[in-house]
């Protein structure tokens, strides 16, 4: 399946879309992936998820915030490589601190089901600013758009 919408419309489905997203981070050059519950906010240029304080996780983003979520939209086992489509976000990370209340809310209204979660004592909130997004369709169809560039980069 082919984009044909712009990409940034498209991105903007995705992100909508797909509730859950796989993210990566390293520590002392060992990288880490784990699935995380993320809310996009503010254009979708920030992108919110939660963890536990006592994670690796949570070690590797206070030691280095750069980040890549990957989101993947096939949900289907039979696709072949030309009909894959995956988004990938790629910012820096930083835990919220101070008044998280508006960071929490947005959070916990798109992930109700993850209140308790959300709103313990051992959780943190991160805010991700996305720098780039990364579409690839198939295995030959790659297109970027940087956040700070009004145009796409392909």
């Amino acid at each position: 399946m082919r984009v044909r919408i712009p990409i940034r419309e498209y991105i903007g489905e995705v992100i909508h879309a797909i509730r859950f997203g796989v993210l990566a981070t390293e520590n002392g050059g060992q990288p880490y992936a784990s699935l995380i519950a993320v809310t996009p906010v503010e254009g979708n240029v920030i992108l919110l998820f939660a963890t536990y304080r006592n994670t690796q996780k949570y070690t590797n983003l206070l030691q280095n915030g750069k980040v890549a979520i990957l989101f993947e939209n096939s949900g289907n086992i039979d696709l072949t490589l030309e009909d894959i489509n995956v988004l990938t976000a790629y910012g820096h990370a930083e835990e919220v601190t101070g008044n998280t209340q508006k960071d929490c809310l947005a959070h916990l209204l798109r992930h109700p089901d993850l209140e308790s979660f959300i709103l313990s004592t051992g959780c943190a909130i991160f805010r991700v600013k996305v720098e780039s997004y990364q579409v690839v369709q198939g295995i030959e169809d790659v297109k970027w758009w940087k956040i700070n560039d009004p145009k796409v980069l392909c």
